[in-house]
């Protein structure tokens, strides 16, 4: 039993149970989920320090040779698409930009998972630079991390003024087609009065904004329950200004409801995490940067796969400890139980 350097929780390196289990290829739990979303971290670097994800001081820093390379990612990557049955792969952080070899690594994952679908999640600082390269590298799309399009609250909540390269950035995706670009924000007591104006904005610049209730995953373990702002407040704010009527969801496993703006096309979603859980219809399993399998954002029983891999077990084997990671997957995070426990790490070591 080890500790991992970032949010120390406890890392299994040993097989896990398969008891149960049918004998199937893809990553089903003991609830009859299938995990299809492949959500991938790479750092736990950022060139933000946003309050809800980051202490002020950043996260300690993982050592370089405790990191995936790209060979590993790819390797990785190709084994959860061919033998796992995962049909989408989203690169995450920390912040992906501050990987140097990020092209690289979605070049490796492109080559080894051709037809599927590789994005990203940032807060698009610096992509305005780097998105032309990624696109040849084969990323298909982003998602951009952005609560509010106040700069003065913008450099409040991120520790940071830069909103102006977030705007460059998410014009240069949408210029060289890392496109339908969605805007995910979360929602904030501090940033809930600026909600129309960052769904206006959005609307003007062709994205899709999608508002997510805030969960228990901040570095200085301050989230409590009675002060977040819930999917109703919000939705009573921007009726105010705009027409608002339900759509649902796209899917099952899609996180965000969808309601319509002013009779559409514009739409809005809302992932409301905590007040309407969607666990039961999960279909995400998790890779950290240190190359440990997550089932769950809030379980921090982690399996290492990064020590199986360099120590030279085969892809049959690696699979197998992944379906039993995934296997044992918990039915739910349980935030509204009396005996709810925030994870050790926060969302920016664990990849959103």
């Amino acid at each position: 039993m080890t500790m991992v350097d970032v949010g120390i929780p406890a890392v299994r390196g040993a097989r896990p149970s398969l008891d149960g289990r049918p004998d199937v290829a893809y990553l089903v739990d003991k609830f009859g989920r299938i995990a299809r979303d492949l959500r991938v971290s790479i750092t736990e670097k950022c060139s933000l320090r946003c309050t809800y994800c980051m202490p002020e001081e950043g996260l300690p820093a993982i050592p370089a040779d405790q990191l995936l390379s790209s060979d590993e990612i790819a390797r990785l990557v190709g084994l959860a698409v061919d033998d796992l049955g995962i049909r989408e792969v989203r690169f995450t952080g920390g912040e992906p930009l501050m990987r140097r070899d990020l092209e690289d690594i979605i070049a490796a994952c492109a080559e080894r998972a051709p037809g599927i679908p590789l994005s990203m999640t940032t807060n698009a600082i610096g992509l305005e630079h780097r998105a032309a390269g990624l696109v040849r590298a084969g990323l298909s799309r982003v998602n951009v991390s952005l609560d509010t399009v106040d700069r003065a609250e913008f450099a409040q909540l991120t520790r940071r003024d830069r909103l102006p390269s977030v705007f460059a950035g998410i014009r240069a995706a949408a210029r060289t087609g890392l496109t339908p670009i969605k805007v995910n924000a979360v929602l904030m007591p501090d940033t809930l009065a600026g909600a129309a104006d960052l769904l206006a904005w959005c609307i003007d610049e062709g994205c899709e904004l999608r508002f997510i209730e805030q969960m228990p995953l901040d570095a200085d373990h301050e989230w409590a329950r009675a002060n977040m702002i819930t999917a109703a407040q919000l939705l009573d704010a921007l009726e105010r200004r705009f027409e608002l009527a339900p759509i649902g969801r796209e899917d099952p496993s899609a996180p965000a409801e969808q309601w319509s703006v002013d009779g559409g096309p514009a739409t809005v979603g809302i992932i409301a995490s905590v007040t309407r859980s969607f666990c039961g219809d999960c279909d995400r399993t998790r890779l950290t940067a240190e190359g440990t399998v997550r089932s769950c954002l809030f379980s921090d029983d982690e399996l290492d796969l990064r020590a199986a891999l360099r120590s030279g077990v085969d892809d049959h084997d690696l699979a197998m400890l992944w379906r039993g990671a995934m296997w044992n997957k918990w039915a739910g995070h349980g935030i509204d139980s009396a005996d709810f426990v925030p994870p050790h790490r926060s969302m920016g070591a664990i990849g959103g």
